[in-house]
């Protein structure tokens, strides 16, 4: 399988973080969700792979290709969290915009989802609540033809449903096998519904990088007291973490540890609850 993104020892130091050799892909066709908590370098990790800030070291490679030239600028779709166009424009304005950026504008494709997402053509977007200017990104972004799309935090702070109409959308881009999306985000319950694999990136470093089913299906908590604890093979932990009245113990093999256990109380495991044994838990 063809990665429609490849980012290999991405490296990028501030005074206070340092995005350490971080490396995954996104195959072509496939949702990859990036996750983590604030500051832990998602944004960072976009921001380099677009050319946005200079990274120190590292390969990317968009579409096959390493140099970010105008041909594969016109392939990728980019919506940050935020207003990402000047508030005085409309989306009439910014139809006439993107007309002259891009050559392969479909006028027509972007006033269809417009209508589809009941957005006025000729009111200013200052006017526009949060969720209307993200649906209005996400619509200009997908009117140029675009392979590749870029979401980075695009879903926070938006209301259930209008959450659910953009997962919707995205969803119907990858049914196309060419299509594909990396989306970060911190509401990890939007990427439990649309994500095939999922990067998890502590502290500027990643952390696993799997397929969603295989932490969803095999992945799981031990609950239990400290004499059970004790008693465990310190070699199925992957993280551990006391609270009030029990251990909470991350396994990578839920089957296989109730066989080894079989008096232990052993629960599936959300990716929420993985992501926080790892940043709050002990190794």
């Amino acid at each position: 399988m063809t990665n429609a993104l490849t980012i290999s020892g991405l490296t990028k130091t501030y005074k206070d973080f340092t995005l350490d050799h971080v490396s995954f892909t996104v195959p072509n066709g496939s949702i990859v969700g990036l996750i983590g908590e604030n500051g832990a370098g998602k944004s960072t990790t976009i921001n380099a792979a677009l050319g946005l800030i200079q990274k120190e070291d590292g390969h990317v490679s968009i579409l096959g290709n390493e140099e970010l030239d105008n041909d594969i600028k016109e392939q990728i779709g980019v919506v940050f969290d935020g207003s990402n166009y000047p508030e005085l424009l409309s989306p009439d304005k910014i139809n006439r915009i993107m007309k002259n950026i891009y050559h392969s504008w479909d006028e027509q494709t972007y006033f269809q989802l417009l209508k589809q997402f009941s957005l006025p053509t000729d009111k200013q977007i200052k006017q526009f609540s949060k969720g209307m200017k993200m649906k209005l990104a996400v619509s200009a972004a997908l009117s140029h033809h675009s392979k590749l799309l870029i979401l980075d935090e695009a879903t926070s702070g938006l209301d259930p449903i209008t959450r659910d109409d953009i997962l919707d959308m995205l969803l119907d881009f990858v049914q196309d096998e060419e299509h594909s999306i990396l989306v970060s985000s911190h509401i990890t319950s939007d990427l439990e519904k649309i994500a095939d694999y999922i990067v998890f990136i502590h502290e500027g470093k990643v952390v696993f990088s799997k397929a969603k089913d295989e932490l969803l299906e095999q992945y799981g908590i031990i609950k239990c007291g400290a004499a059970q604890f004790d008693a465990l093979d310190k070699s199925d932990v992957i993280v551990y973490r006391k609270m009030d009245y029990e251990w909470q113990v991350l396994i990578a093999d839920r089957a296989k540890m109730q066989k080894k256990y079989p008096k232990a109380m052993i629960v599936p495991v959300t990716i929420d609850e993985i992501m926080l044994l790892y940043v709050k838990g002990d190794k």
